[in-house]
C-alpha cells in the first residue's frame, strides 16, 4: 500500500512532532514572505527559524516554500497549511478570552430567585444593566415564596435568592446581606368604591372580599396580624392564591381588594410600568413584611457570572430609598 492509498490517521502531524510555534511560523512565512522577518515575529534567530521550517517540512512530508531572489514563497501545500495553522491558532485565541471572560464573569448561566417586590426594585434593574454590561450571561429568574427560595437554594436550582428564612430550615446553611423591610399596599380596580375617599380606614376596607396568599403564607400572616392587633375583623370572604396574575385578574372583575408589595403595584398600576387599571387604596397606616435579604448557601461559592450578578443587586439595593 503507497502513501495515496493509506487512509487518513488522525492525529499524525503531532505525532510525528508538529508543534504550536511551527504552525506559527508558517504563518508568519505567509504574512511576511521573508525568513528573517518570519524569524523575528517568533523572537528567533534567522538560522533558528530556517531548521524549524525544515522540520516542518520533514514532518508534513511535502515541500512547502521555495526561495527567490525577494524571499519565499509559500506552495500550494504552504498556503493550505498556513490558512489552517492561521485558523487554529485563532481558534486557541478565542478559547482564551472565552476562558478569561468566564473567569471575570462575562459569560456563564445564572439563575436568581426573588420574593415578588425585590423581582421588581431589585432584579428587574440589574436585568437591564446585565444585558448591556454583561451580554454573555444567560440569567433565569424564579419568582417565588422565599419557602420555595430557599428549598430550590438547596437543591442547587438557584445561586442565590432575594427573601427571607422561614420555616425549620436550618440558618446556618445561609449566608444572608439584609436589605430592607418590604412594604405592601391595598390594591383594587380603577373606579372601585373605596377610591373615591381621599383617605381609607383599615375598618372599611374588610367589609369587601379579599385576596390572600394561602393559609401560612408570610404576607397572610403578616397582613392578618396587622388586622387583629388593631382589633379589626378578618375578612369575611377571602380567595385564597400565591398567583399574582389570578391576584390581578380577580380583582379587575370585583370589587375585592388584594395586598401585594408595593413594588408590584407601582409596576402594575403605573405609568412607568404596565399601567393597568389597577389603584392603591390610600389607607391611612402603613404594612409592613419583616426584611428581606440577598441570601447565599453557607457551603456554596458563586461562579464569577453569579458574583457579577450577585453585586449588581446589592449594588442596586444600597443605593435604594431608605438604605
Amino acid at each position: 500500500m503507497n502513501d495515496r492509498t493509506k487512509p487518513f490517521e488522525s492525529g499524525i502531524l503531532i505525532r510525528r512532532g508538529l508543534k504550536l510555534t511551527h504552525l506559527r511560523l508558517v504563518v508568519a512565512l505567509k504574512e511576511t514572505g521573508q525568513m528573517s522577518a518570519a524569524a523575528a515575529q517568533l523572537a528567533i534567530s534567522q538560522p533558528a527559524a530556517s531548521r524549524m521550517a525544515s522540520e516542518v517540512e520533514a514532518i508534513v512530508g511535502v515541500p512547502l516554500y521555495a526561495r527567490h531572489a525577494r524571499g519565499i514563497v509559500l506552495t500550494a501545500y504552504g498556503e493550505r497549511l498556513a490558512d489552517r495553522a492561521r485558523a487554529t491558532l485563532q481558534g486557541l485565541d478565542d478559547a482564551a478570552r472565552e476562558i478569561s471572560e468566564m473567569e471575570r464573569g462575562m459569560q456563564g448561566s445564572v439563575s436568581i430567585g426573588a420574593v415578588t417586590g425585590p423581582a421588581l426594585d431589585l432584579v428587574l434593574p440589574a436585568l437591564r444593566q446585565a444585558r448591556l454590561t454583561h451580554p454573555g450571561i444567560s440569567i433565569t429568574v424564579s419568582v417565588d415564596t422565599s419557602d420555595r427560595l430557599a428549598e430550590a437554594l438547596m437543591a442547587a436550582r438557584v445561586d442565590f435568592f432575594i427573601g427571607r428564612i422561614l420555616g425549620d430550615v436550618d440558618p446556618k446553611m445561609f449566608e444572608t446581606r439584609l436589605i430592607a423591610e418590604e412594604p405592601i399596599s391595598l390594591i383594587v380596580r380603577s373606579g372601585h368604591p373605596l377610591t373615591r375617599r381621599t383617605s381609607v380606614a383599615l375598618e372599611d376596607c374588610v367589609a369587601y372580599d379579599w385576596v390572600l396568599q394561602a393559609p401560612g403564607g408570610l404576607l397572610r400572616r403578616t397582613v392578618e396580624a396587622h388586622l387583629m392587633a388593631r382589633g379589626i375583623a378578618l375578612p369575611d370572604k377571602v380567595l385564597g392564591t400565591s398567583s399574582l396574575l389570578l391576584t390581578l385578574a380577580y380583582i379587575s372583575r370585583s370589587n375585592a381588594i388584594a395586598p401585594v408589595a408595593k413594588a408590584a403595584a407601582d409596576f402594575y398600576g403605573g405609568e412607568e410600568g404596565m399601567n393597568a387599571r389597577i389603584v392603591e387604596l390610600p389607607v391611612d397606616e402603613e404594612i409592613r413584611v419583616e426584611p428581606y435579604s440577598l441570601i447565599l448557601h453557607a457551603q456554596r461559592s458563586l461562579s464569577p457570572a453569579s458574583e457579577v450578578m450577585f453585586e449588581m443587586i446589592a449594588t442596586a439595593a444600597r443605593a435604594a430609598p431608605g438604605q
